[in-house]
């Protein structure tokens, strides 16, 4: 009997404690990443801002100001990797959006997974899974934490968006497919079926209000350049003379792929939005005795800064349509959860550099390069070096690496070592390169400082490519007009960082912090542990 009465004791006293513990716990984590934002938009936007979006987060919040990426590439996939898991991709395997696979001898996209089936759009947008991520992210740990009675929901309208941020253990990661159906989709790695949910999100009554012309939210005289609005730098659609506002959405989206259109304009964003508070209400997201994780990619920001670039009136016009999601986000959780019950944090996947031919009409030296041209100046000169004449023996280039081809340097009897070198010192040899390493050079160097150290925390040793190059800054691989990001330069890993809610403390710090804190500090919140980040736990930021 007094067994017994001990036993039941201390179990009344295991669930008590439970449960103080778990009041102490935000209901919900809301993980925000808005793709390819810059941090200077924050500032330089602010006086466009109102007081209940952006301002709010930052005024109620912790904004640590100097937050930077600590590796390259800065592009979607591995950006939002290393916001979920706390690493690099040194450790977590994301190297980029896409890479090589040697052994399929073909190139491979960061969540494509031919084991599962797509729910929704056609076969390539659905065969997707988080497989290839090596190590869990922090809703991972929380759901083993909770011996999987939480949830969590990635929303994105980019799938990498969706799928890097929610890990293996997701209940469900939803995102946009556009084109001819204009639907919300997801891939059998999570479920048989779409919930009902979802399907009376589909509807075309309901995807069709997100089409509404795009014109200016402030009267366009009030924006910054809006005497260049039209010029001969950024992306024409098609069916369209200039790139001048207004935008009818409707008439263009016969020439542009039909819904794609969505996401190339801010009611992309909207839409994510309105998306993720369907799936708080739907999923009952906070509303258990356990934290549940939502994460939310807002994209729209990244196709239009692909187009238009950083100081379009294009751009201006999304992040104060985007300040007005971010309010509308956090009135909802609010009213539903309560004020100070959920912890939120915002944070971007890259930034951007301007584009460079606007850069170089205003005196700055900028351009863009192909990396096909990159190729064949390469081959053209790496004939003479080896004294022997070869075909091109460059297999691949992307993330700013070369991979070479292995067949047909065994097929000339070459040494690879030699062809590298050769290589490297042709590289170093153009104008538009700083530097050139081998990955012997970067895999077993200690002690890399600067950017070489970036190349370092972002090179694996299976998956990434046999040389790696450093461009001149202001110079991108890119082809057509508009702009891109991947560098280590300030413009491309320079983002946001703002925590806001439950047990964080308001305040900002000019300390330098990088990416990989977010996960373990998130984990930390919650009473919980990352055995493969490495980034470190942010202490000042709580209450």
């Amino acid at each position: 009997m007094i067994r017994n009465y001990i036993f039941l004791t201390l179990l009344f006293s295991f669930f008590i404690s439970f449960s103080e513990n778990d009041d102490s716990k935000p209901k919900l984590i809301v993980a925000v990443v808005v793709d390819q934002m810059r941090y200077d938009f924050l500032e330089n936007l602010s006086h466009r801002f109102d007081d209940n979006g952006f301002n709010k987060l930052i005024n109620d919040g912790f904004n640590c100001k100097n937050n930077f990426f600590n590796y390259v590439p800065t592009v979607t996939g591995p950006g939002h990797s290393s916001i979920s898991t706390g690493a690099t991709p040194m450790t977590h395997g994301i190297i980029g959006n896409n890479w090589y696979n040697r052994k399929k001898n073909k190139s491979v996209y960061c969540t494509e997974d031919s084991n599962y089936k797509n729910i929704g759009g056609d076969e390539y947008t659905g065969n997707k899974s988080p497989m290839n991520m090596l190590v869990e992210t922090f809703a991972d740990v929380n759901k083993l934490s909770s011996n999987h009675t939480s949830k969590t929901i990635s929303v994105g309208i980019k799938d990498r968006g969706s799928i890097l941020m929610g890990g293996m253990h997701a209940d469900g990661a939803y995102w946009y497919y556009g084109k001819e159906k204009a639907q919300w989709i997801s891939s059998t790695y999570y479920m048989q079926e779409l919930p009902k949910w979802v399907k009376e999100f589909n509807s075309e009554d309901n995807l069709e209000k997100y089409l509404e012309e795009w014109a200016t939210f402030y009267d366009i005289s009030t924006y910054d350049n809006f005497e260049f609005d039209d010029n001969n730098f950024e992306k024409l659609f098609n069916g369209k003379d200039d790139s001048a506002f207004p935008y009818d959405t409707k008439s263009l989206m016969k020439h542009n792929d039909c819904f794609d259109m969505i996401k190339e304009t801010p009611y992309g964003n909207q839409m994510t939005t309105d998306f993720a508070i369907q799936a708080i209400i739907n999923e009952n997201l906070g509303k258990r005795n356990v934290t549940d994780i939502l994460t939310i990619s807002y994209s729209s920001t990244d196709y239009i800064g692909h187009s238009f670039g950083v100081a379009s009136v294009e751009t201006q016009d999304t992040y104060i349509r985007l300040d007005r999601e971010i309010d509308k986000l956090l009135s909802f959780l609010d009213d539903v959860l309560g004020k100070n019950q959920y912890t939120l944090f915002l944070t971007g996947d890259h930034g951007v550099l301007e584009i460079p031919a606007f850069l170089a009409s205003n005196g700055v030296s900028a351009k863009a390069i192909s990396e096909k041209e990159l190729s064949q100046k390469v081959a053209n000169q790496l004939n003479h070096a080896l004294d022997v004449e070869v075909d091109n023996l460059i297999e691949y280039i992307d993330n700013n690496q070369i991979y070479l081809s292995d067949h047909k340097i065994d097929f000339y009897g070459l040494d690879k070592i030699n062809v590298i070198d050769k290589i490297v010192k042709i590289l170093e040899s153009f104008d538009f390169i700083t530097n050139a390493f081998s990955a012997d050079y970067i895999l077993n160097t200690k002690n890399l400082m600067g950017y070489e150290k970036l190349i370092q925390n972002g090179f694996h040793k299976e998956r990434s490519g046999d040389i790696a190059i450093i461009l001149e800054k202001n110079i991108i691989f890119y082809d057509g007009k508009g702009t891109t990001h991947g560098s280590g330069y300030n413009y491309d890993t320079h983002v946001p960082l703002i925590f806001y809610g439950k047990g964080i403390k308001k305040g900002e710090t000019s300390e330098r912090t990088e990416i990989p804190d977010i996960a373990p500090t998130i984990s930390k919140l919650l009473g919980q542990q990352m055995e493969n980040s490495t980034g470190n736990i942010l202490d000042f930021i709580f209450e």
